[in-house]
């Protein structure tokens, strides 16, 4: 038997986990330039995956990073420079991809020179610059995007719609985790070990998930322990949480985090969104693409998507590196800043997740004593 030109039945079509319109005109599509490249490359190339965002620019101290980025993207403009970057009248959407401490500066910058941002999570991981940023976004008016890709990955979108539709009924608990050994995380980031915490980092995506499903978290309850690959590399923070949080509204999650594991990935994937409603429980998880849920007839289904998606959210055969997650939040928040319609997470959703953050590392430091949430929040203004 003979198939036309250009038809493998076997090979997945890479389809889009976010609805595009394809109709969308060039004049519409927002101009990206993205600083940090190291991880922004990946947010330049999913862009292309977008009908609303196009990428412009790109931006890193390093210039062998720019020239080895340019051979993949030759129509965008490479630079060392942020203010050339920024002076760019084609760039809408400024996407910051660069070590955490610089974050809060740059988004700064970003906002003065008229630019819309999207920053890579935890936004800052400082107080004091916390407030400055915020400070800055209510002068100037400008839209910034908390690039959560976890919640961008089509096994917890589903969750998501589902749980928006009713399925699981009201939610009572919540359980999220992230593991994920980080030896390479270490050998490319050295600033790590000794300015900031895995509360800011990794433990940000479990965080995040409780946040959005239970609402407005009221105290936390942590401890932490430093693994042998943190000790290895004089990592001053935790880098093993356990934390209890409860909600305003009296409901209760757990979210755990783990970066020297040695992981079981058959077991359990690095993250694990668990959800426990009054009429039903579900699971979504990542690196695999799988949706689980007890059906109205008692019988327990798994979506397996991950054939369907893959080419589409990992590029290629290898399981990371966010493209579909980051090609769907560049075309959400772009949507949203087109219709003006609301997003989520915005810049203060982000900082009360700071908050929250903070309030863990402090529980952490106190031996789980409890720790509100609240007087960080008015701290910060919010």
């Amino acid at each position: 038997m003979t198939h036309p030109t250009g038809y493998y039945p076997r090979i997945a079509r890479g389809v889009h986990s976010y609805p595009v319109d394809e109709s969308v005109p060039a004049s519409e599509r927002l101009g990206l330039g993205v600083v940090g490249l190291h991880e922004g490359r990946t947010a330049l190339l999913a862009a292309l995956r977008t009908t609303r965002v196009r990428p412009v620019v790109g931006c890193d101290l390093d210039p062998e990073t720019c020239n080895s980025v340019a051979k993949d993207l030759p129509e965008v403009m490479f630079t060392t420079s942020y203010a050339e970057l920024l002076n760019n009248p084609a760039v809408d959407i400024v996407g910051i991809y660069t070590p955490d401490p610089v974050h809060g500066e740059q988004i700064i910058a970003a906002f003065e020179a008229g630019k819309d941002v999207v920053c890579t999570k935890p936004v800052v991981n400082d107080f004091e610059i916390a407030q400055q940023v915020l400070a800055a976004g209510r002068r100037t008016g400008r839209k910034l995007f908390v690039g959560q890709s976890s919640r961008f990955f089509e096994s917890l979108r589903r969750q998501r719609r589902a749980f928006e539709r009713g399925e699981i009924g009201p939610i009572e608990v919540v359980e999220t985790q992230y593991t994920h050994r980080m030896d390479w995380y270490y050998n490319g980031r050295p600033w790590i070990a000794a300015k900031s915490d895995w509360v800011f980092l990794g433990l940000s995506h479990p965080l995040d998930l409780l946040r959005w499903y239970l609402g407005p978290i009221e105290t936390v309850s942590a401890v932490g322990t430093h693994s042998a690959l943190a000790r290895e590399n004089g990592c001053t923070s935790f880098d093993i949480y356990s934390v209890h949080a409860v909600s305003t509204s009296g409901k209760i999650g757990r979210a755990f985090g783990h970066y020297g594991a040695h992981e079981l990935p058959r077991a359990r994937n690095s993250i694990e969104c668990l959800l426990y409603g009054t009429h039903g429980t579900s699971l979504a998880k990542y690196h695999d693409m799988e949706y689980s849920y007890v059906g109205e007839d008692g019988v327990e289904r798994v979506e397996d998507m991950l054939y369907e998606y893959r080419h589409y959210h990992f590029n290629n055969e290898v399981h990371g590196m966010h493209y579909g997650e980051f090609a769907n939040y560049l075309q959400y928040f772009a949507d949203a800043l087109h219709t003006g319609t609301d997003y989520s997470p915005n810049l203060n959703e982000g900082l009360e997740t700071l908050c929250i953050m903070e309030a863990v590392r402090r529980s952490a430091l106190g031996g789980g004593q409890p720790v509100a949430v609240q007087p960080l929040m008015d701290e910060l203004g919010l």
